[in-house]
């Protein structure tokens, strides 16, 4: 009984992956700077990376390089579902959890929250040729200035 209830297991989580790596989010996108407008003095994502499967236990996975507010590199990495459900992030300076809700296959809906608090809402678009997506964010800095970016992204 053992055995056919982590083998039912494992098949939900191999299924699940196959299912987030068909979604057209997956994948590695770099930042366009000069189609993107970004507020100075807040988070720069220059790669981001989507990805999911059996090392991620079923989730997705977003790992983003850049620039933090204050110009230093950062590395922050979110792991969760796109099920509107608030996962914690790592390495982001202005958020501690982030919830991604899907709308369609190629658009997700973005909360953003530090310290139980909502720093930031968006929309994560992706075109419908697939080759880029564009990420709204609309927030909060810590310093209380309201910025709203668009960023730009090409699919590698």
């Amino acid at each position: 009984m053992h055995i056919k209830t982590v083998a039912l297991s494992l098949g939900f989580i191999l299924a699940a992956g196959v299912l987030h790596a068909a979604s057209p989010q997956m994948g590695t996108w770099k930042l366009n700077e000069s189609k993107s407008k970004l507020t100075p003095h807040t988070t720069k994502n220059t790669t981001v990376v989507y990805s999911s499967g059996i090392m991620t236990m079923g989730k997705v996975k977003v790992t983003t390089d850049g620039t933090g507010p204050n110009g230093k590199p950062v590395h922050i990495e979110w792991m969760g579902n796109f099920d509107g459900k608030d996962y914690p992030v790592t390495g982001d300076p202005t958020s501690d959890t982030r919830a991604y809700t899907a709308v369609n296959e190629r658009t997700l809906q973005m909360s953003v929250k530090k310290n139980g608090k909502a720093v930031a809402n968006g929309r994560v678009v992706v075109s419908a040729d697939g080759k880029s997506r564009t990420v709204t964010l609309n927030g909060t800095t810590p310093k209380g200035k309201k910025f709203k970016n668009t960023a730009v992204y090409d699919k590698q």
